[in-house]
């Protein structure tokens, strides 16, 4: 890539919870930094209610990976923190190991605009146990936050069928450096364009945008206001026109416009920004039809979402491009998606793997255990079921699946079935092996996928569950694994 996509100058080793630095002291303590780990990073429910999600934020989990280190202030900073005792906190030669430490780890990912589900491994890291523990805050960071704002972004794509959707957001998102993930994040999942001037350069994603109400306020008059903005900027007219009285300001909006077309313009639209958006399209329509604007678009804005998307279609509204702010900058209706970090196995040297699992009181946080991958099964029309199964088990004579939560639920998959599998390499060793698409390949991977399964995951309100199971043999061994542990505790 051409640019860096994380917006800072300083070193960025120290974005890390500090217990994950805790952990690798100990084990650098303990002469265990060297063991090999791999962990896992997954979610465990789709946001929103939904039924599917969109990966994202790989290339800045790239971007990141790529410029892992600690500098010497990352260094001062450390040698300065204290313990309960008021001593240093982290010795000396466990902070030069730090500076001198090099990337080592393996990672395999799902590529940005693939639909996922729960459970499925966005991420797999395997290698020293050190580097992997403190790469856990970092990746939950990107990656759960730009999926979730590319789910959102994608929900409210698949309502607006063909009319574009322009992301307004940046004046309400969480800080500059989330608006541009976020604005980053929505493209991919299905806006057209954003207002986003810095994220239009440095991802080189369509920036759209004419003028606010302050524009019309600072005019005696509405019609003086349209006719000073036509004047100025005649190729890019969309007038705001609810300021004062919303169908007069249509009315004053075609006379600018005949003007413009005069003088071998055309006026480009006008926007609703507030009121019955439905009844206000509808009779703008009728005005701008009338008129003989009839390719003049009508731009709606004012806290829009999915729903309210999808309940101004179905009441006939007349609104050919979405502006969409605040509930889609911010993933208004879940906060976070809630994705974890787990380690799966664990070797020493020259040894073979133990797989591990977490155990808890409530099954769904129950991990998976060993090298995972993804496996997605098709026909000719459809994507029929995605397969969580150890790389080293064979699967070439076809497989069964097998529901995370009810072994009864079973599903065989035969030899013959196509299939592709999800996680690819993107380090080998610390190296970067993987050719980062660019953002317009990837926006376009996220609109042909999401058409590859059936409707009824894309529904709104209480979607169908698409088939995600573990593979036989790797739910057999969790649950040993799990059978193993209760044992020992009841020991």
């Amino acid at each position: 890539m051409n640019t860096k996509l994380l917006p800072y100058s300083q070193s960025l080793g120290l974005l890390t919870d500090l217990y994950q630095l805790t952990m690798a002291y100990g084990y650098w303590k303990s002469g265990m930094h060297e063991k090999e780990a791999v962990f896992n990073l997954f979610f465990r429910k789709n946001p929103f209610g939904g039924g599917f999600s969109v990966a994202c934020g790989l290339a800045y989990a790239v971007d990141y990976l790529e410029n892992f280190s600690f500098d010497d202030s990352d260094i001062e900073y450390l040698s300065s923190l204290k313990g309960n005792d008021n001593k240093v906190l982290f010795e000396k030669d466990f902070l030069d190991y730090l500076k001198k430490m090099d990337f080592k780890c393996d990672i395999d990912a799902i590529p940005e605009g693939e639909i996922v589900f729960p459970f499925e491994p966005l991420i797999r890291v395997k290698g020293p146990i050190i580097q992997s523990q403190i790469l856990e805050t970092v990746l939950l960071n990107i990656i759960n936050f730009q999926t979730l704002i590319a789910t959102k972004a994608a929900r409210m794509s698949i309502v607006a069928i063909n009319e574009p959707i322009l992301e307004f957001g940046l004046r309400r998102a969480q800080g500059f450096d989330g608006s541009l993930a976020a604005s980053r994040a929505a493209y991919i999942g299905g806006t057209s364009a954003t207002s986003n001037v810095l994220a239009g350069k440095l991802f080189g994603i369509p920036v759209k945008g004419t003028h606010a109400h302050s524009w019309i306020m600072s005019f005696d008059d509405e019609l003086e206001s349209f006719k000073a903005y036509a004047a100025a900027m005649p190729n890019n007219c969309v007038f705001l026109v609810d300021t004062y009285d919303t169908i007069e300001g249509i009315k004053k909006a075609v006379v600018v416009g005949k003007m413009l077309r005069k003088d071998g313009f055309k006026m480009a639209g006008i926007r609703l920004d507030s009121g019955d958006l439905a009844y206000l399209s509808i009779e703008a329509r009728k005005i701008l039809d009338e008129n003989g604007f009839d390719d003049a678009k009508i731009i709606a804005t004012n806290d829009l979402d999915e729903i309210i998307l999808d309940s101004l279609k179905g009441q006939g509204a007349k609104i050919d491009i979405w502006g969409i702010g605040t509930k889609l900058i911010t993933a208004y209706g879940q906060p976070a998606l809630g994705g974890v970090y787990k380690m799966s196995a664990v070797r020493a040297k020259g040894e073979k793997w133990k797989f591990k699992v977490k155990l808890s009181e409530q099954s769904i946080k129950v991990s998976n255990p060993g090298i995972q991958q993804v496996r997605r099964y098709f026909n000719d029309t459809e994507n029929i079921g995605d397969v969580i199964y150890d790389c080293e088990k064979d699967l070439s004579k076809g497989c069964i699946m097998v529901s995370p939560f009810d072994m009864t639920k079973q599903k065989k998959i035969s030899h013959d079935t196509e299939y592709r599998d999800l996680l690819i390499p993107v380090f080998e060793k610390g190296k970067l092996v993987y050719d980062l698409p660019d953002i317009q390949m990837i926006k376009e991977k996220t609109i042909k996928d999401i058409k590859k399964f059936h409707s009824g995951i894309k529904r709104l309100v209480n979607p169908h569950e698409y088939p995600v199971g573990l593979e036989k043999t790797l739910f057999a061994m969790k649950t040993d694994l799990i059978l193993q542990s209760r044992e020992g505790e009841c020991k």
